[in-house]
């Protein structure tokens, strides 16, 4: 990535006091093809999410779309100048805050730029991401955990779901 994320995860002392337990540049970033780029920030695996006084590294795991049943995971991902995803669909609600440039957010029958201070509410929608600018869109998402019910089912049939694990 061309534009590092600092990440500080609060903690707590011994005492119960609070504390700043890291402050940095997550421990990894991932490239996906050779369109992007993220780094996973945090992750959870249950809902409500356990808090401990102290904790693994949640991102030295395999990379997971989407979380653990009942998680969360935060991912911070830069598309390229011109990149672009498959178009692709999880059991998640996914909030996409755009923190600098431009892309297109694709659908099946749509698609809308989107910006600096938007906010995608994606909603286990078929989507696609596409870079047309010289210049990088680096997007923070935050991926819920979730559950099409039957209705929705019923209407998109047994959707192709993105891979559990990116490979």
């Amino acid at each position: 990535m061309s534009w590092p994320t600092r990440r500080i995860v609060t903690g707590h002392a011994d005492d119960g006091r609070s504390v700043i337990v890291s402050d940095g540049v997550p421990p990894v970033v991932h490239e996906v093809g050779e369109d992007a780029a993220f780094v996973e920030l945090w992750n959870t695996n249950a809902a409500p999410a356990p808090i401990a006084a102290t904790e693994a590294e949640p991102t030295e795991r395999p990379v997971r779309v989407p979380p653990e049943p009942s998680g969360t995971i935060i991912r911070v991902v830069e598309l390229k100048p011109h990149g672009k995803s498959p178009m692709h669909r999880t059991q998640t609600v996914d909030y996409g805050i755009v923190l600098e440039g431009e892309c297109y957010l694709v659908l099946t029958d749509s698609e809308t730029r989107i910006g600096p201070g938007d906010v995608v509410v994606q909603r286990g929608t078929d989507h696609a991401w596409e870079n047309r600018s010289d210049a990088p869109c680096r997007i923070a998402f935050v991926l819920v955990d979730g559950l099409f019910d039957e209705e929705l089912r019923s209407l998109i049939g047994e959707a192709e779901l993105m891979d559990q694990q990116l490979r």
